[in-house]
């Protein structure tokens, strides 16, 4: 067994022994959990503060990749799609503000329908390719495209499948980075993967301070063991509560994170759950009225004291309308004043000091908890919920390109 197979082992006996309901799950034999179908989310969830720690050692022995792909440029593009594309949105505004050149995120869709004409016209640019498969039809037809079209772009693929066909790319343009395949989820549903990403694009900000770029790491995943071992089945309780719709709040800092906590729960329910993502103020402009007495509020609490006032003044506005069935606040310190009976403070020591830029993985652990234990209490099997409707990976189909401009 590798020293990480063995650091996993430890702490899955760890949350075991700190939470019953995940013992009572993980303790079933594999044949069991695979045939009630959550074998493989329930352990992609919980890995996430060993693989986190992994993840860091690895983008730090690359940094000098990461640096030539950086050097000169005036933008920087992310793209994915689905999830892939919030984890752009989880890392733009932080790269923007510390590499101080346009940062934008790009949906791999709109690439492949607009072509050029999707991107602001400054060069050189480093287009951020983040996919977990890195097969998805529309991820490596963009990437193609741009090699054909675009000679002043530089591309940058991070993935977490070697065989994918992103990771596949050969050109002295490309430069592939493959994290640990246990990021790869075998899950239909995101989860390790989507931290893991997060945290590789987050690295193209810490490459004059790679000790920095650890600890934040070390104290993440530290947070991240803490929620699992302290509220694991306080989530599972608000999951099975009466809801019958959700809305995820978020500032626009970590809104990556609401957009893709509403995704989880809509995936991981097969729809039986419908959702939605706002900022705080956004939610006054129309969709407060998405908030009737079947729904559950998500607050992602901001550490930052204007932000939180602006959050704050929302949540009893909430109260006092009488909005929303309950809510599950995540933070930390946080205010008692915004709790009322049947809500879930999930307090998270040590978040303010990563500051909010650092906040969105454990946002998204808590909506992944929240969306695998409503799939189970939707009786759907969280590994695989929607009855190939939707599938791991995206099937093919025809691309239609844009004309070439003139």
């Amino acid at each position: 067994m590798t020293d990480t197979g063995v650091e996993l082992t430890s702490w899955l006996s760890t949350l075991q022994k700190a939470q019953p309901l995940a013992h009572e799950l993980l303790s079933r034999s594999t044949e069991v959990q695979q045939k009630e179908g959550y074998y493989h989310t329930l352990r992609e969830i919980s890995q996430q503060p060993v693989t986190w720690k992994k993840t860091a050692e690895l983008l730090i022995s690359n940094s000098e990749r990461l640096r030539s792909c950086l050097k000169g440029i005036q933008q920087l593009v992310l793209t994915g799609s689905g999830s892939s594309e919030y984890v752009g949105e989880c890392v733009r505004l932080e790269l923007q503000n510390r590499l101080g050149v346009l940062t934008t995120v790009v949906g791999g869709g709109m690439l492949v329908e607009h072509g050029r004409s999707a991107i602001p016209p400054q060069r050189p640019t480093l287009l951020v390719s983040i996919a977990r498969s890195g097969d998805s039809p529309e991820s490596f037809a963009a990437l193609s495209m741009f090699l054909d079209s675009d000679p002043d772009m530089r591309h940058l693929v991070l993935t977490c499948n070697e065989k994918g066909k992103l990771a596949a790319a050969v050109s002295p343009r490309v430069t592939v980075l493959t994290l640990d395949d246990a990021t790869n989820d075998r899950s239909l549903v995101m989860t390790s993967s989507f931290s893991n990403l997060v945290l590789a694009a987050k690295s193209l900000g810490y490459l004059d301070r790679l000790d920095q770029f650890r600890k934040t790491c070390l104290s993440l995943s530290d947070i991240a063991s803490y929620v699992l071992s302290h509220h694991f089945g306080d989530i599972a309780a608000v999951a099975r509560s009466r809801f019958r719709r959700a809305v995820f709040l978020a500032d626009a800092e970590r809104f990556g994170a609401a957009r893709e906590g509403a995704l989880k729960l809509l995936e991981a329910s097969s729809g039986r759950v419908a959702t939605m993502s706002e900022t705080y103020l956004g939610f006054r402009h129309g969709p407060m009225s998405f908030a009737h007495d079947d729904t559950l509020i998500v607050c992602f609490l901001s550490s930052d004291l204007t932000l939180r006032g602006f959050e704050v003044d929302l949540l009893m506005e909430l109260d006092q309308k009488g909005l929303g069935l309950s809510k599950l606040v995540v933070g930390e310190n946080l205010p008692k004043d915004i709790l009322r009976e049947g809500d879930l403070a999930v307090d998270c020591p040590g978040l303010s000091s990563v500051g909010d830029e650092n906040s969105a993985i454990v946002d998204v652990l808590v909506s992944q908890l929240l969306a695998f234990f409503r799939s189970q209490h939707e009786g759907l099997h969280p590994d695989a919920p929607s009855d190939g409707v939707i599938n791991r990976v995206v099937q093919g189909f025809q691309m239609h390109f844009p004309a070439p401009s003139h």
